[in-house]
């Protein structure tokens, strides 16, 4: 360890599973081999946050939340580096992959750790402690250098939201010939929306249930389209691609009648990706996927490489993420951060630290 920290504990969030939090003291940690000390800056609330762990604790077996300091969505500045650190240094302002995996497994060696079996994965926030704390302890093979030009709000929204978007939107080839439908304007929907933008997408519709997440949307400039999620939302989408529907459609709510919508909305022989965690969907399978030829992507988070491409690029395009954040708490107001985030009217929610 490369530091000494006068302070010796610190305060971290854990999720019952009531829908409250609980502040715990706990001892600050030493990096040990291959490990880094993360002074927190920003660290933000994901969905998965709040419908598999805030709510009620969902996850099973290896994936069930272990009682751990809660969030997945941390930057900040390494201020310790433990023995055999080999390229990140004490001052270093470092965004986090959020899973640490085994790292020989096939997965991880492509870099989606997200996708490791091996018993040794642990996400952050789940099974190790996460970014709801002063000071969180890493991996170093887990961390990015995150450019100047970017701010630390900007790096905690790269961690999940943004690199799901991301992979989602490079999978299905998004580019300058596509109009892109995206179904549920949360988080990673305005994601969606700010990178789809960036490349090259030429009209974005975006759809939800809530008309103050379309209006914020809108507000942002980050779509040229807002529909609500009725009886009428496909006969739109129509109507503003000529009758054919768009070349490519990303769902990222999970909701049953959003993923059917990002379907029938798609135009023949284009690309979808379903992105929203958990629920279910039911389709006619040849009207709506075998006979117009769409081609369906399952997309979950992204890879390390890919995640470096995405810092990379927003750096070099001057995009922040930092724009869809419409509500910022202290580390103490984290009760009042989680409720927000929970009543699904928001844009993004961080916390954030002196």
């Amino acid at each position: 360890m490369t530091t000494t920290l006068e302070q010796k504990t610190m305060t971290g969030v854990v999720l019952p599973g009531n829908s409250t939090v609980e502040f715990r003291e706990y001892p600050i940690p030493e990096p040990g081999y291959g490990q880094v000390l993360v002074k927190m800056k920003a660290s933000s609330i994901c969905g998965s946050d709040i419908r598999a762990i805030y709510r009620e604790h969902l996850g099973v077996g290896d994936e069930a939340y272990r009682g751990v300091i809660a969030g997945h969505e941390p930057s900040g500045q390494i201020v310790a580096v433990g023995p055999g650190a080999k390229e990140f240094k004490t001052g270093d302002r470092v965004v986090l992959y959020h899973i640490s995996g085994c790292g020989v497994c096939d997965d991880c060696k492509h870099g989606y750790m997200i996708s490791c079996h091996g018993k040794q994965r642990a996400a952050y926030g789940w099974q190790r402690d996460g970014g709801h704390a002063e000071y969180l302890l890493a991996e170093e093979n887990t961390c990015i250098h995150l450019p100047d030009n970017l701010t630390y709000v900007d790096g905690a929204l790269i961690a999940c939201g943004y690199g799901t978007a991301w992979e989602a939107l490079t999978r299905i080839g998004v580019n300058g010939r596509d109009r892109l439908l995206i179904t549920g304007l949360g988080p990673v929907g305005l994601a969606a929306a700010q990178l789809g933008r960036a490349l090259g997408a030429h009209q974005i519709i975006g759809v939800d249930t809530s008309a103050h997440r379309i209006d914020l949307a809108k507000g942002l400039g980050l779509i040229d389209h807002g529909l609500l999620s009725d009886d009428s939302a496909l006969a739109t989408i129509k109507s503003l691609t000529g009758g054919k529907g768009c070349e490519a459609s990303v769902d990222c709510s999970g909701a049953s009648q959003a993923r059917k919508l990002a379907l029938e909305g798609t135009r023949q022989w284009g690309r979808v990706a379903f992105v929203g965690e958990g629920g279910s969907v039911q389709f006619d399978v040849s009207p709506l996927l075998i006979h117009p030829q769409i081609t369906l992507y399952g997309s979950w988070v992204t890879s390390l490489d890919h995640m470096s491409e995405l810092v990379e690029r927003l750096s070099t395009w001057g995009i922040h993420p930092e724009k869809t954040v419409t509500h910022r708490f202290s580390l103490s107001e984290a009760g009042k951060a989680y409720d927000v985030a929970d009543k699904g009217q928001s844009g993004k929610v961080i916390i954030v630290y002196e």
